[in-house]
C-alpha cells in the first residue's frame, strides 16, 4: 500500500490536484478537514487567525490508524499532512503557486488582509516544504 500526501500553503489547490490524483491513480481520497472535524480534532479558537488550532500529536494518531486499516493506497490532502512520520508516507507532494495568483485566491476567499499575509509569508519561505524535508520525506514539488 502506498500513501501520498499533498501539502502545501492555504490556497495554492492541494484539493484539485489531489482529487485528481486519487482519482488517475485510483487511489482512495482523504480530505483532511473531514479526518479533523469526524473526529473533533479541533481544539481552542484562535480569533486573531479565524483558525482552530489542531494539535498535530492527536491528528497524526488518527491518519496513523486509518492508514493501517485501510486496503487501499491513500492520497492525503491537507496542509498538515506532512507532519505524519515518513514510515507512513510513500511521498509528500508540495504544491507551489505564484504569489499573484494566490493573493487572488485568498481575496476570493474573504480572508483578512492580516491572513493572506501570513499565508503569503508560508509560501515565500516554504514553510510546508522545509518542515516535510526535516522530517525526511521524499518529497516532490508541483507549481499549480
Amino acid at each position: 500500500m502506498k500513501v501520498i500526501c499533498v501539502s502545501g500553503s492555504v490556497g495554492v489547490g492541494k484539493t484539485t490536484y489531489a482529487k485528481r490524483l486519487a482519482k488517475k491513480l485510483r487511489y482512495e481520497y482523504i480530505d483532511l478537514n473531514k479526518v479533523i472535524n469526524e473526529n473533533r480534532l479541533k481544539e481552542k479558537y484562535d480569533r486573531k487567525r479565524k483558525c482552530y488550532e489542531i494539535d498535530v500529536k492527536k491528528l497524526n494518531k488518527v491518519l496513523i490508524k486509518l492508514i493501517k486499516e485501510s486496503e487501499k493506497s491513500l492520497v492525503i490532502d491537507g496542509h498538515l499532512s506532512h507532519y505524519l512520520p515518513k514510515e507512513y508516507i510513500t511521498k509528500v507532494i508540495i504544491l507551489k503557486c505564484d504569489l499573484k495568483k494566490l493573493r487572488k485566491r485568498l481575496e476570493k476567499r474573504g480572508y483578512s488582509k492580516s491572513k493572506i499575509t501570513e499565508n503569503l509569508e508560508a509560501e515565500i519561505f516554504d514553510v510546508c516544504f522545509e518542515e516535510a524535508r526535516r522530517i525526511g520525506h521524499k518529497l516532490e514539488v508541483i507549481e499549480s
